[in-house]
């Protein structure tokens, strides 16, 4: 099996590079509103929102930066197929303005201007990041009323374009071979991730280094790639950054399309290639043997799975799961537009 890999740098806000109705699948995580990391990319986007800022008009701002972020939402609606699933990893941002502070919802900004294009919200989840920081508590520490509450969690808001689910033919295999183990399912779709830690997100602002705890890990986009699509399908990302949507859609054997801004920060993606092959095998590895920890611990409590799998020496536990196979990469080849990558069942 093979997959492409388009690495595009350019505006997201017109993906040329992408056909109308060609995406599978959309799984990002924007640049944050109102998070000062990202104050001077939305200002070069448009240098009023610098304005509004320094004027201390936060509510300004807010409105504007989303604005820019808006003019995505309407590519999506084009590039989405009918039934197409997009899933957006956002936080709200915590700030005080000219004295004030406030918390500014950025998911329910994103959720408005997602249902005005006509895609349906499905139920979100809550990724819970806690910190031990000592600083974690803002306000007046023990003395009401004027504290507040931590904001220690983030949202993967999930959408479907169009009021239809996506259709398969009959026995589909890509789609069966696709499937995830049975205790798989109850975990990736509680409605509360908690066993997912951040990473340390960098940018260089104005020569200096800035540094944010608890970004985008590889294993939420792993994760939304085998939960809402098949080998074979195309995943998008519009915020491609350092290509972590990209490296879960290789290791998943899925195509990719990605779109960056800024070239330096997509330059970096290929350093992340290197190790490619073994950490397929490592995140294939984990996940048979997780499922054939979970059969030993059913067949302790006298619950014997009952469905032989066909490509692997154990059982599972309902007659989705029997065709599931494993995919692992085995090769990585550089092409004009991105990378090609091949496939071997494991």
């Amino acid at each position: 099996m093979e997959s492409q890999h388009v690495c595009a740098v350019g505006d997201a806000r017109e993906m040329t590079a992408v056909d109308d109705a060609a995406v599978d699948l959309v799984v990002t995580s924007p640049p944050y509103p109102m998070i000062e990391l990202w104050d001077e990319a939305f200002t070069d986007l448009n240098p009023t929102i610098g304005e509004a800022l320094a004027a201390g008009d936060g509510d300004r701002a807010f409105d504007l930066m989303h604005d820019e972020l808006a003019a995505v939402w309407d590519e999506l609606d084009r590039v989405v197929r009918p039934g197409g699933i997009v899933c957006i990893n956002v936080g709200d941002a915590t700030r005080s303005i000219d004295g004030h502070f406030s918390q500014f919802p950025n998911h329910a900004r994103i959720v408005e201007h997602m249902t005005d294009r006509g895609f349906r919200p499905l139920p979100d989840v809550l990724w819970r990041k806690p910190t031990n920081k000592a600083s974690k508590f803002m306000g007046s520490g023990m003395l009401p009323t004027n504290a507040y509450v931590t904001l220690e969690h983030e949202y993967v808001l999930v959408f479907r374009k169009g009021d239809g689910t996506r259709q398969f033919e009959p026995g589909s295999e890509r789609r069966y071979e696709s499937a995830y183990f049975w205790e798989e399912r109850n975990e990736w779709f509680s409605d509360v991730w908690t066993d997912i830690a951040g990473t340390v997100q960098t940018r260089h602002v104005d020569d200096a280094i800035r540094n944010r705890s608890a970004a985008y890990p590889l294993a939420i986009p792993y994760r939304l790639v085998n939960m809402y699509s098949i080998y074979g399908d195309t995943v998008l990302d519009p915020f491609w950054g350092t290509g972590t949507t990209t490296l879960a859609a290789m290791l998943s054997g899925r195509d990719s399309i990605g779109y960056e801004l800024d070239p330096g920060v997509a330059g970096a993606f290929e350093d992340r290639l290197d190790d490619l092959p073994e950490r397929s095998e490592t995140v294939v590895d984990r996940r048979l043997d997780a499922h054939r920890e979970f059969v030993e611990t059913r067949r302790a409590d006298g619950d014997e799975p009952g469905y032989e799998a066909e490509h692997y020496d154990f059982p599972v536990v309902t007659k989705q799961e029997k065709e599931i196979r494993f995919y692992e990469v085995d090769d990585v080849t550089e092409t004009a537009d991105g990378y090609r990558v091949t496939h071997e069942p494991r």
